[in-house]
């Protein structure tokens, strides 16, 4: 006789769900990565990522270097684990000084309205237009190398993007009742902007900053891999494919597939975090979900 086990629908997980879960997965691994390598090479278990072999040679994948070494006796194991580092410092500093810009623009923009909204669409469309990379390589020119200035290089392409999002919800929302109820009763501007319309306009934000962050990491590698990203002395995925690009022909596909492979990884865990934040913070989506179950 068989038994059966009706499973719960209001714990079935959708498809969006589960690729939720695994990008959440994949994110949480590479922070994990980012917090504890510099812990990891203490105890021994991590070679330093900056000293290379006694006899520079290359070595394939193996017991004593995991993922093989360059053609410069750098370990790739080592230097893949702490490029994570590297990416997300600069990736969270990117988005985060975008974010700091862009929202309060966007919402004194939206709110205002008149000359100082026209002027700040000019500048934001202005910028918008401009391809990411092409305009961080600009900046890192100017700027030069370095974990704040390759943050800043970075952030100046995602302030449109917020400022955009919060100005368009900000325009919505400053018609409804409860503002106009708080303009009558002559609370002032900053009181408007900061407790009534921020906290309406703010639910789209966590999805914008998931999806820069993986954008942001495809631009920094492309900055590392032009050499205008971080000093060379700190292990950058794009840095490493750079120089891994003249040992290919010879056979050392290590070298490169590791550090495009992590950065690979770390963009897709990312961009599935944002696509799950989209659907549970979409009302549409979230009807649709609950009628299904």
């Amino acid at each position: 006789m068989t038994i059966s086990i009706p499973f719960p629908r209001r714990f079935r997980l959708t498809l969006s769900q589960s690729l939720t879960i695994i990008g959440l997965i994949i994110t949480l691994t590479f922070i994990a990565i980012a917090l504890f390598a510099s812990g990891l090479q203490d105890i021994g278990w991590l070679q330093d990522p900056l000293e290379a072999l006694a006899n520079p040679i290359h070595e394939a994948p193996g017991a004593k270097h995991w993922f093989g070494t360059t053609r410069q006796g750098y370990d790739v194991f080592s230097r893949t684990l702490y490029g994570t580092q590297a990416a997300l410092k600069v990736v969270v500093l990117a988005t985060t000084i975008s974010l700091i810009l862009g929202v309060p623009l966007g919402l004194v923009s939206g709110y205002l309205g008149g000359k100082i909204d026209k002027v700040l669409i000019f500048f934001m469309d202005t910028i918008y237009t401009l391809p990411g990379l092409l305009l961080s390589v600009t900046l890192a020119f100017v700027v030069g190398k370095g974990v704040l200035n390759a943050a800043l290089a970075l952030s100046i392409a995602y302030v449109p993007q917020y400022y955009r999002i919060v100005r368009n919800h900000t325009t919505s929302v400053k018609t409804e009742l409860f503002i106009e109820a708080a303009q009558a009763m002559g609370a002032p501007t900053s009181r408007i902007l900061s407790r009534y319309l921020f906290f309406n306009v703010i639910q789209s934000v966590p999805v914008l900053f998931t999806l820069n962050a993986a954008d942001a990491i495809l631009i920094l590698g492309g900055l590392g891999f032009l050499g205008l990203g971080l000093p060379p002395e700190v292990p950058e995925w794009g840095h490493d494919l750079r120089l891994a690009l003249d040992a290919l022909p010879t056979g050392i596909w290590w070298s490169a597939t590791f550090p495009g492979l992590a950065m690979t990884l770390m963009v897709t865990g990312l961009s599935l975090v944002g696509e799950g934040l989209g659907d549970l913070l979409n009302p549409g989506t979230r009807n649709l979900r609950s009628r299904n179950t």
